[in-house]
């Protein structure tokens, strides 16, 4: 049972928990097939957006249907939360849990990632077109190695480029390929593009390609998450030809993403979920990346 259904948690925006438990429940179809069998990372807001907390590790009281796993760190065993239904969804509602950020590989298969996730991080002072062109850049990257990529906003200014794969590959390997993909698209503009992760005033004309996504135990937004910015933004799987310099990305929130996904025709992702292809040897070799 939700409590507080009322309580304002976007006070700008003036959306309450109500509507957050309202907006999960009417992807649920949606963003279930994302969050299934992966660890997560939380992010919980109470009173409101204002004041948020990351949460890696399950407290001792674990909401019904949320099931748990236990993970071996560098130095102790984390216990990690995994959604794979509705009823688990809204529980971790109830609990203020607005964002879901999830690990790049599966609670069945922990030691051997599915995908690479490229986070497109734009400084300050960078246009949107520019963002577009890393975007498009990253995918050509990515179809020289006969490798399709999938796109979706980060409920921000960014864009992830998706990169799925069959999970043979440890994560040291995952990440090698990641951070020689990232730096392929670097060395063709070094003044726009960086993958060092230095502060954001530091790199408000360039652009962040950011593979270190792909370290074990690192997370990036779940699809069709919330993020908690005062407009209630949306992280959105997107199509290809959707990304245009004239897209503005805030666009989905809470408010606007539930009327999207009846509008749709097609799962801008459904062939990301049949995918077979492999992150070859070749492929490894081809980029300059080091085979485990």
């Amino acid at each position: 049972m939700l409590t507080h259904p009322d309580r304002v948690l976007f006070p700008d925006a003036g959306i309450t928990k109500g509507d957050v438990a309202a907006y999960y429940e009417a992807v649920a179809d949606w963003i279930l097939p994302h969050l299934a069998d992966r660890p997560l990372t939380l992010k919980q807001c109470a009173p409101d957006v204002v004041h948020c907390r990351y949460l890696r590790h399950a407290g001792e009281r674990v909401p019904t249907g949320v099931r748990t796993i236990e993970v071996q760190e560098q130095r102790k065993r984390g216990t990690y939360m995994v959604v794979d239904s509705l009823p688990a969804l809204l529980a971790l509602v109830q609990r203020y849990i607005i964002e879901y950020h999830t690990w790049q590989a599966t609670a069945s298969r922990l030691e051997q990632p599915d995908r690479i996730v490229l986070d497109l991080d734009p400084g300050d002072d960078v246009p949107w077109s520019a963002v577009v062109n890393a975007a498009k850049m990253l995918r050509s990257v990515c179809k020289a190695l006969k490798l399709e990529s999938w796109l979706k906003t980060t409920g921000g200014k960014g864009l992830h480029v998706v990169v799925p794969f069959r999970p043979e590959h440890g994560w040291d390997t995952c990440l090698a390929f990641a951070r020689a993909v990232a730096t392929q698209v670097m060395t063709q503009d070094p003044r726009l593009y960086t993958i060092s992760t230095a502060h954001r005033d530091q790199r408000r004309q360039q652009i962040l390609i950011d593979y270190l996504r792909n370290a074990r135990t690192a997370t990036a937004v779940c699809a069709y998450s919330i993020r908690a910015r005062p407009a209630a933004t949306v992280s959105v799987p997107l199509d290809w030809e959707e990304l245009t310099r004239s897209l503005n990305p805030k666009r989905w929130t809470v408010k606007t993403v539930p009327a999207r996904l009846k509008r749709l025709r097609r799962d801008p992702w459904a062939d990301y979920w049949r995918t077979k292809q492999r992150l070859s040897a070749a492929a490894l070799a081809a980029i300059g990346a080091a085979v485990a």
